[in-house]
């Protein structure tokens, strides 16, 4: 947005000697002593922590609107306001008082100015040497980057994801989605695009925007990106390659506002699906899916096309069953699906925490039986009638024919009214483990005990009031161990803090071997 308050804060020099020593990223907050999401402050230059740590940026912000009681307001002390501060680590730019980034820039273009000082002090080689000191020397507590197991110290492998300016829809979905063991695989193990050898072996390399529109891949990029992460490096992997190919390939997505994480997550499915259809590398798809019999042989489930890895995995079948309330005529029709959106019941709405005790919590349980149970179409629905030959009242009801190996659930937290996006804020309770299908399936009578129970993988969380607006950040298992994904931060976590999430998307993982049967 347009900030009309950056010439009234926006006050240091671009290459202020106030400036703390060290990489920006790694700066800590002059309050709590953290290096996580450092903020600076673009009217005095102080570093604080970002409002998902300890809030102390946005408390420095509110100190300095407090009416000075003693002494008179001089028209200079009226005009500093402390409201504009810098992200260290993405360089984006955010005003307490508009609530929102920040997109324009002062007369002087003093924000751009103190932009590119703090990338020359982070692309510094002893900045970065700093830095990876300083990562390693946390605490080995349960939130740092050493972990004890079986009274050895290893270090923690997850590699965060920079934000590229409100790209943390993107972030948090590559982190849940680099967290599907088999998904993720599959891509890490396809042959790369180029082979680089002489001067620029080992270098990683860009697309640019004077690159021809043809020359992109997003399978390419996405297999990168992959790779990139859970190889332990100390800081955090730049995925703007992979942002600028989805900026040429998804004309929704260019620029740098807020987007809904479950539409990208749709649209990356989509295109990878169809990118993979017409061969890869000179690899044909089907050559690379047989490679994995594992994914191909119990696939049927097709969306435009010949199957992928995308439909093998996340690929289930819907059967909509809407029957003539009329004449009774019964109308079926299959649906192949890669995620399921469930609306959260009316009448849980207001229950907004999980220790709420204003009636029954809301579970999973509870939106999946909304989605299955038997619905009667209003008068803005009617079903055309092939029997009646017209629109007649008629009911609906889904069941689920086929379930994918990765169920992936989408809570429907915003719903449009007259003139805006509301969130539905509700606490929704669902299980770690032990997910159980079967009573949503057609035939559940042909399934076997262990083919309807699912595990949690990953789960997707928005942070805010609205969709346009707020932060998503990311929770998933790896290798018996939760972590929390927040941009370029990556934390280890416990179950209990997981569960006490209000979950966005959730990704669940058809579980193989037997296992306690603790159900939903």
């Amino acid at each position: 947005m347009e900030c009309p308050h950056l010439g009234s804060s926006v006050c240091i020099a671009p290459d202020s000697a106030k400036f703390p020593q060290g990489s920006p990223s790694s700066w800590c907050c002059s309050v709590c002593r953290s290096n996580k999401s450092p903020w600076v402050c673009l009217t005095c230059s102080s570093v604080h922590c970002g409002r998902y740590v300890n809030g102390h940026a946005k408390k420095h912000y509110e100190d300095a609107q407090i009416p000075m009681t003693n002494h008179k307001k001089t028209e200079k002390q009226e005009k500093v306001q402390h409201t504009v501060c810098m992200d260290c680590s993405s360089y984006s730019t955010y005003c307490y008082r508009c609530d929102d980034f920040v997109v324009n820039d002062t007369k002087l273009g003093l924000v751009q100015k103190v932009r590119e000082h703090l990338q020359n002090l982070e692309n510094s080689a002893f900045t970065s040497d700093r830095h990876r000191k300083r990562k390693l020397l946390e605490n080995s507590s349960l939130n740092s980057k050493l972990l004890k197991v079986n009274g050895s110290t290893t270090a923690l492998c997850a590699t965060g994801l920079r934000n590229l300016g409100n790209t943390c829809f993107m972030n948090a979905i590559l982190q849940s989605l680099s967290n599907i063991q088999q998904f993720c695989c599959y891509f890490k193990e396809l042959p790369a695009v180029e082979l680089r050898n002489g001067k620029t072996a080992g270098r990683r390399t860009y697309h640019t925007r004077s690159q021809g529109d043809n020359n992109v891949s997003l399978v390419e990029e996405f297999r990168k990106t992959l790779c990139a992460l859970w190889q332990g490096s100390q800081t955090a992997f730049s995925p703007e390659s992979l942002f600028y190919v989805v900026w040429k390939i998804m004309p929704n997505f260019r620029g740098y506002q807020q987007q809904d994480a479950h539409e990208f997550m749709r649209y990356l499915l989509d295109h990878l699906h169809l990118e993979l259809q017409g061969g890869f590398n000179g690899v044909s798809r089907s050559v690379i899916l047989q490679e994995n019999s594992s994914l191909s042989a119990s696939n049927k489930c097709c969306i435009n096309g010949a199957s992928t890895v995308v439909t093998a995995i996340f690929g289930g079948i819907l059967q909509n069953e809407v029957n003539c309330l009329i004449c009774g005529t019964e109308s079926r029709k299959f649906d192949p699906f890669l995620d399921l959106s469930l609306d959260i019941p009316s009448q849980f709405r207001n229950k907004r925490t999980k220790n709420q005790e204003n009636g029954p919590m809301c579970t999973l349980r509870d939106c999946l039986r909304s989605f299955t149970d038997l619905e009667e179409l209003d008068e803005t629905e009617l079903y055309m009638c092939h029997k009646c030959k017209k629109k007649q009242k008629s009911t609906k009801k889904f069941w689920i024919q086929k379930l994918p190996k990765v169920l992936c659930l989408h809570l429907k937290r915003f719903h449009w009214t007259a003139y805006l996006r509301n969130k539905v804020d509700t606490y929704v309770e669902f299980p770690l483990r032990g997910l159980d299908m079967k009573c949503y399936l057609l035939e559940p009578e042909n399934s076997g005990p262990e083919s309807c129970l699912y595990d949690l993988a990953a789960v997707v969380v928005h942070h805010g009031s609205g969709v346009g607006s707020g932060h998503y950040t990311a929770y998933a298992a790896h290798e018996g161990r939760w972590f929390h994904f927040n941009d370029s931060t990556v934390t280890l976590t416990d179950e209990e803090t997981v569960v006490k999430a209000k979950a966005y998307i959730l990704f669940y993982v058809e579980r193989q071997a037997k296992s306690g049967s603790e159900k939903l």
